[in-house]
């Protein structure tokens, strides 16, 4: 199984029934999915701002979000070292939110599933 590192936008994808889950899927079909843990946050955030915009669609917004985190999902979650985070985020221009997928990525010698046009940018020129 070819390990891959998936961020908050791909993840979001899946767990929200976004037009690009497709994607996301056949991208981690088979692979052993890694994640920073500050992409639980990040998907938190998600789900807070998809009920600001339909607060009547809460409870499912809210059963995606626990449905995604659960072990069932299979993500193995890791720690990111803070300050190659930092230097990652200041030689590519992203935030250290970011650059800790990239940093992961890196360490785990795994490919990046993201739907973020400049992270994936970041990945393909700077490796960390």
């Amino acid at each position: 199984m070819n390990p891959v590192v998936v961020d908050a936008s791909a993840l979001a994808a899946l767990a929200f029934a976004e037009p690009s889950a497709d994607i996301v899927a056949r991208r981690l079909q088979g692979a052993t999915v890694f994640a920073p843990t500050l992409l639980r946050f990040e998907l938190a955030n998600t789900a807070w701002k998809k009920i600001g915009r339909q607060p009547a669609e809460a409870a499912r917004i809210l059963t995606a979000l626990a449905m995604v985190l659960s072990p069932r999902w299979g993500i193995s979650w890791r720690d990111v070292d803070p300050t190659d985070v930092v230097l990652i985020a200041r030689a590519t221009g992203l935030t250290a939110y970011d650059a800790s997928y990239l940093w992961l990525a890196g360490v785990l010698g795994a490919d990046l599933v993201t739907l973020d046009t400049q992270l994936s940018r970041a990945g393909e020129i700077e490796g960390p």
